[in-house]
């Protein structure tokens, strides 16, 4: 009895049978290439981890921003509404470039200490950190 491995039916008009390629080599070989492409992907994985946002590319939501600079969110509406703060709107949520309150702070057109500035940022960055978490153990 033959097999045959290389023509197997087409079942779609349009697709395209491919045949498999199998390429042997030594297992000392393999075992070299396989730490190599752990030791890239480790690299990779973990320097993007470590890399941190920088303040430019940080986005935090009103929430973020009332409950660590200790304002109202009446005070953060009035900025908004005059266009003193610059803001996204998505689906209904407000979302603020951290550089952005730093320049309000600079401003001081809100009283605020740094401490609260470095508590969001800090705060921000673990709540970013836990997301990513929940999304790789989906």
């Amino acid at each position: 009895m033959t097999f045959n491995l290389f023509h197997s039916p087409n079942f779609a008009a349009n697709q395209q049978v491919s045949n498999m390629e199998i390429i042997t080599f030594e297992s000392n070989a393999y075992k070299e290439l396989d730490k190599k492409i752990t030791a890239i992907a480790n690299y990779v994985f973990n320097h993007a981890e470590m890399k941190k946002e920088s303040e430019d590319d940080m986005w935090v939501d009103s929430y973020e921003v009332c409950t660590f600079l200790k304002i109202s969110e009446k005070t953060l509406q009035r900025l908004r509404v005059s266009g003193t703060i610059a803001y996204s709107n998505i689906r209904g949520r407000y979302f603020y470039k951290v550089s952005e309150i730093r320049r309000m702070l600079e401003e001081r057109l809100i009283r605020c200490n740094k401490e609260n500035i470095e508590n969001l940022i800090t705060n921000h960055e673990l709540y970013a950190k836990e997301r990513r978490n929940l999304r790789k153990n989906k």
